[in-house]
C-alpha cells in the first residue's frame, strides 16, 4: 500500500506540472498576439494614425504654401500615408519633427509610425518593423557646378564637409569615406543646399530624387547634381514599432493595393515627375563595409 500511495502521489505530481507547462504555454502565445496586435487594436479604437514626418523634404514632405498648416503639408510620403489610412478607415494626423527624433518618437508611443523616405536597413530591422517600400532609389551628391566640389568618387569625399542629419544613413556614408559631417536640426532643404553654395559645407550626399528636386528649387545657387556618381540603391518604408505585426499587415495591405491598382505610380510620378514606386534601371554602385 504504501508503494502505491507514493506511485499514485507522483502520478498526480506530473499530471499538475504538464497542467503548469501547458497554461504558461497558452499564457506565453498570448502574450505573444497581443504584442503583435495591440498597437494595430489601440489605433482602431481611436481612429486615428499618428504619422512623424519632418516637413521639409522637397517632393516627400513638405508645406506646398506660406502657412505651415496640415492642410498644407504634402509631398509623396506624406499622399501615400494619407491614402493609407483612408484605406484602413482611419483618420490621420501627422507631428512634425526632425529625422533624428522621429524613431525615439515610435519608441516612446509619440506616434505611432513615422513616412519620412527613410530607408529600410538591416541594423534599423533590428528595432523596428518596415512595411513593403513604397519608394525605389539611389544615392548621389549634390556638389558646386564649377568644379563639382573637388569630388570625381567617393574616395574624395575624404576630408570634406558633408551636410546632413546626424543619424541618417547618408551621412553615415560620408563618414565611411571620411568627410567631416556639418550637422543640422529640421532645416528646410535651402539650408543645406545654400550652404554648399556658399562653401560652408563642400557636398550633400542624400537622395537622388530629393536632391534633384532640391537643386532644382534654386536655380540661383552655383549647385548640381553629381553627373557621374550613382551608389547605394535604397529602398524607403514606413517605420513601425517592433512587434506590431498586425499593424505592418494592414499597411502591407493598403500599399500592395496602391501598387496594384496605380496609386503608387500616380503620386510617385506626380511629386517626382519619375516612377519612384519601380526600382530604377542602370548600374548603381553597393557601399561594402557599412554597418546599416
Amino acid at each position: 500500500m504504501k508503494y502505491l500511495r507514493i506511485a499514485f502521489i507522483f502520478i498526480v505530481s506530473i499530471v499538475l506540472l504538464s497542467a503548469c507547462s501547458s497554461d504558461s504555454n497558452d499564457d506565453n502565445s498570448k502574450d505573444e498576439q497581443e504584442v503583435t496586435g495591440e498597437k494595430w487594436q489601440e489605433i482602431k479604437d481611436k481612429g486615428e494614425l499618428i504619422v512623424g514626418t519632418s516637413g521639409t523634404l522637397i517632393a516627400a514632405s513638405y508645406y506646398d504654401g506660406d502657412k505651415k498648416s496640415e492642410d498644407q503639408l504634402t509631398g509623396y510620403d506624406v499622399e501615400v500615408m494619407r491614402e493609407v489610412a483612408k484605406r484602413l478607415d482611419l483618420d490621420i494626423s501627422f507631428e512634425i519633427m526632425g529625422i533624428d527624433s522621429m524613431l525615439p518618437a515610435i519608441k516612446s508611443g509619440r506616434i505611432d509610425v513615422a513616412a519620412n523616405d527613410i530607408e529600410a536597413t538591416d541594423k534599423r530591422k533590428e528595432s523596428f518593423n518596415f512595411s513593403e517600400p513604397y519608394k525605389y532609389s539611389y544615392s548621389t551628391m549634390v556638389v558646386r557646378k564649377d568644379d563639382n566640389s573637388g569630388i570625381e568618387s567617393l574616395e574624395d569625399l575624404k576630408g570634406k564637409k558633408a551636410g546632413g542629419g546626424a543619424t541618417t544613413i547618408y551621412s553615415q556614408i560620408a563618414e565611411h569615406f571620411g568627410a567631416e559631417v556639418v550637422t543640422y536640426g529640421n532645416a528646410p532643404n535651402e539650408a543645406y543646399l545654400r550652404d554648399v553654395h556658399n562653401g560652408r559645407t563642400d557636398v550633400i550626399v542624400n537622395d537622388y530624387y530629393l536632391s534633384k528636386f532640391g537643386v532644382a528649387g534654386f536655380p540661383e545657387f552655383d549647385i548640381h547634381l553629381h553627373p557621374n556618381l550613382k551608389f547605394h540603391p535604397t529602398e524607403q518604408a514606413v517605420v513601425i514599432p517592433q512587434g506590431a505585426d498586425t499593424l505592418t499587415e494592414k499597411i502591407n495591405h493598403a500599399l500592395s493595393e496602391m501598387r496594384e491598382d496605380g496609386t503608387l505610380t500616380e503620386l510617385a510620378t506626380k511629386f517626382y515627375q519619375e516612377d519612384a514606386s519601380q526600382k530604377p534601371e542602370g548600374d548603381i554602385e553597393p557601399i561594402e563595409g557599412l554597418d546599416l
